[in-house]
């Protein structure tokens, strides 16, 4: 008989692999993003053929695209809500769409140059987007108008993301760092990372519960930091990333893992805490640029670029 007050050490669940289920061919130029919707009813995907596809992630068809941009659409952001998306585009634009109806209903103009990334805020809100021209910029969805341009970086922005209750906006930028800003006020609260000089930090993206940033670096690294504290907490490796910014993710359906793409055309599945690699996923004929994990069901959903032009949908057995 067990002695009363011991708890006994939990036993960690053996890793469950995730296996190739279907190829969706919906653009005809790569892929650039792809995310499935907060409720888990459809899957978006973005291209640089100008287009994004809605799919429904059920059956795994396409229901509608999105057509209005007039250059390649690098990335996209859902509401909370699950019924409008964000975009950002190669034509300078920020767009935001109605998802039922495929219907763009905002236009947001002022970046200079190619906007690549960018974030609806939790409450749908406001809009952050970041650009080659290498300004951050928050705006404001009700009227439809600008509300804050933020000298942010001296390249590129390459990733923009709020936090969980929308008070704090991480972004990177290939000059080599990665900031947190006050979403109101737009002042710098913290320099996360500054390695001028050094690889450029190419995503980056705040935990599910707000308390850690998921930090990619092109130098085939990705990085868990504590905002609070500007520790770096763990090392994922093991990818190959160097050239593009490839965006990673979180997976908490069953277990915690960083799901993320590579350069050498496969998925890697890292243990969150244990940073070893659980799994890599074969089947892409070119970089694995964009991953997403369903918010409900164990499934993963991979983006690849020009030579493949596919998404390709994992599945656990569970």
């Amino acid at each position: 008989m067990a002695s009363s007050g011991q708890s006994q050490p939990q036993q960690q669940e053996p890793y469950l692999p995730y296996r190739y289920c279907k190829t969706l061919s919906v653009h005809s130029r790569a892929v650039s993003c792809v995310k499935f919707s907060p409720d888990g009813e459809l899957l978006a995907t973005a291209s640089l053929d100008e287009t994004l596809a809605i799919i429904c992630a059920r059956t795994l068809t396409l229901k509608s695209r999105l057509i209005g941009h007039t250059e390649g659409v690098s990335d996209f952001a859902w509401s909370s809500c699950s019924r409008y998306i964000c975009s950002a585009s190669d034509d300078k634009l920020v767009r935001i769409w109605e998802v039922e109806t495929a219907k763009s209903i905002k236009t947001f103009r002022g970046h200079s140059d190619y906007v690549f990334c960018v974030d609806f805020s939790p409450d749908t809100k406001r809009v952050v987007s970041g650009s080659f021209d290498e300004t951050v910029r928050v705006w404001d969805v009700k009227n439809s108008g600008i509300e804050r341009v933020i000298q942010a970086h001296s390249m590129p922005v390459t990733s923009v993301n709020f936090n969980r209750d929308g008070s704090l906006i991480v972004s990177s930028s290939h000059d080599g760092t990665c900031k947190i800003w006050d979403a109101e006020k737009g002042t710098c609260l913290k320099v996360l990372i500054d390695d001028r000089g050094g690889p450029a930090v190419s995503f980056a993206k705040f935990s599910p519960n707000g308390k850690f940033i998921l930090v990619a670096t092109l130098d085939d690294t990705l990085k868990l930091w504590n905002h609070l504290t500007g520790k770096s907490l763990k090392i994922y490796q093991g990818h190959v990333n160097n050239v593009y910014c490839i965006t990673s993710t979180f997976s908490v359906t069953n277990g915690r893992y960083v799901v993320g793409g590579s350069e050498d055309r496969c998925v890697y599945l890292w243990d969150l805490k244990g940073k070893n690699m659980v799994q890599r996923l074969e089947g892409h004929s070119d970089t694995v640029i964009s991953v997403t994990c369903h918010p409900q069901k164990n499934m993963i959903a991979s983006a690849s670029l020009d030579k493949d032009k596919t998404v390709r949908i994992w599945v656990q057995d569970v």
